[in-house]
């Protein structure tokens, strides 16, 4: 039996007693400080989908008695988590691996990861944002380090907002009326896309309209992901869809790519590491873009969301686990090394405090000389930090995006697909050996 109070549970807010019954639990090895000689190099590695070798390499010529060998590794359940679990069963754990905020439960269940308030970890938590620092927080224990999180924006094409007469809409339903211009201006082109295959994202929109796909009563998981607020979100996308407003296709794939390059798409309901990736594949664009809040359900109202987020783990079984500490706290907040990551998308950073005078504090040519972090640091504050994630999102996640994926083939619709993921995601729970119902 496995007991554990959350101090995030993959949310953002404490959670109270959870208890799995039947779980398996246990990594083949257990987390152990090996003596070290004087003079003796201590080597770790590091699994990461994030390009921070130039920071690593930073950090192995400023600290040459813990030397850091980084491992790039996919960034999705079948490639990296898989990996992750697979290597905790046999004993052979990476020290450090990047963990998204959602994943930090399933984590637990397994007892993946390493205690590093034994290590002296509370000391650091006043160089976190509060919010962030909360994810790694289990049972009043700290588990993993806050890397950076990513706050919502809008981005979109400035030149051809202008060209179509558009104004930066700021209410979904100027964002419908905006996409209807396009549709009859653009000559083939469509505002943005509707990606069947980021549930995430969808979460984040449902995040944003005030819904909670989940909550915790006493020792038991409630799931309410077919709410009336999530229902309208749907309603609203599939509108999107049938009306032919949007493209349908996958964000970030090769013909999300090249419809951003010929701005055959417009805009971007995007997260702030979402900058560098329109900077490194549409760089044909530089200079077009902007970037505003996300548009609001009701006008007056300043809502915003979360999509993705990270920490930097120790997993369970590592030998060096208070060098692995020094090296997770330096990488997510020495000035030089959150630049250099931001550089290549790592996110909003989760260190306090070091926004001002970093490389997100200043006009991007990008961005037409927009000071556009600015608008993320706005919507960062405006994140409603009581959402949660469920300890299967993972498996949540899948089922929604298959169901989606039927939706759009024309077998149901995004609705109807909440209310199966709703089902799902109570069988996922009580799988687990875990207490969950419906919340309707």
């Amino acid at each position: 039996m496995l007991r554990w109070v959350a101090g995030a549970a993959g949310s953002l807010t404490a959670l109270p007693a959870l208890t799995a019954c039947g779980q398996t639990v246990g990594a083949a090895r257990a987390t152990r400080q090996a003596p070290t000689r004087r003079g003796q190099k201590v080597k770790l590695v590091f699994w990461t989908w994030v390009p921070m070798q130039k920071t690593v390499d930073l950090w192995n010529r400023t600290h040459p008695d813990i030397q850091v060998e980084m491992q790039t590794i996919p960034q999705n359940v079948t490639g990296g988590y898989q990996k992750m679990h697979a290597s905790l069963t046999a004993g052979n754990p990476p020290d450090l691996a990047q963990v998204e905020y959602h994943e930090l439960p399933s984590f637990m269940l397994v007892n993946g990861l390493t205690n590093l308030s034994e290590y002296g970890a509370d000391e650091l938590r006043d160089s976190y944002v509060p919010w962030q620092w909360q994810q790694g927080v289990f049972d009043g224990e700290v588990y993993t380090v806050p890397q950076a999180s990513g706050p919502m924006g809008l981005f979109y094409r400035r030149d051809l907002f202008a060209k179509w007469g558009i104004a930066t809409p700021t209410t979904w339903a100027e964002f419908e009326a905006a996409a209807r211009v396009v549709k009859a201006r653009g000559n083939g082109a469509r505002l943005c896309a509707f990606a069947p295959n980021q549930p995430s994202w969808f979460a984040a929109m449902c995040w944003q309209r005030g819904a909670r796909w989940v909550r915790t009563e006493g020792d038991t998981w409630v799931v309410d992901m077919d709410d009336d607020l999530s229902r309208e979100v749907a309603e609203y996308w599939e509108r999107m869809v049938r009306d032919d407003l949007v493209f349908v296709e996958p964000d970030m794939s090769n013909a999300w790519y090249k419809h951003v390059q010929t701005g055959q798409i417009s805009a971007w309901i995007g997260p702030q590491w979402g900058d560098a990736l329109l900077r490194g594949n549409a760089p044909g664009t530089a200079g077009k873009w902007r970037v505003a809040l996300l548009p609001q359900w009701k006008e007056g109202q300043k809502a915003s969301a979360n999509w993705g987020g990270s920490s930097t783990a120790i997993l369970q079984g590592t030998r060096h686990p208070r060098e692995a500490l020094r090296f997770a706290h330096w990488i997510n907040t020495d000035r030089r090394a959150v630049d250099l990551n931001v550089s290549v998308g790592y996110g909003w950073p989760a260190a306090a405090g070091v926004f001002r005078g970093s490389a997100l504090d200043k006009p991007d040519p990008f961005f037409g000389g927009q000071r556009y972090n600015d608008v993320f640091t706005v919507s960062d504050r405006a994140i409603d930090t009581s959402w949660k994630w469920s300890p299967t999102t993972d498996a949540d996640f899948a089922q929604l995006q298959d169901a989606f994926g039927a939706a759009i083939d024309g077998e149901g619709s995004l609705t109807g697909a909440l209310a199966d993921a709703q089902n799902s995601t109570v069988d996922n729970l009580k799988a687990k050996g875990l207490t969950a119902r419906s919340a309707r």
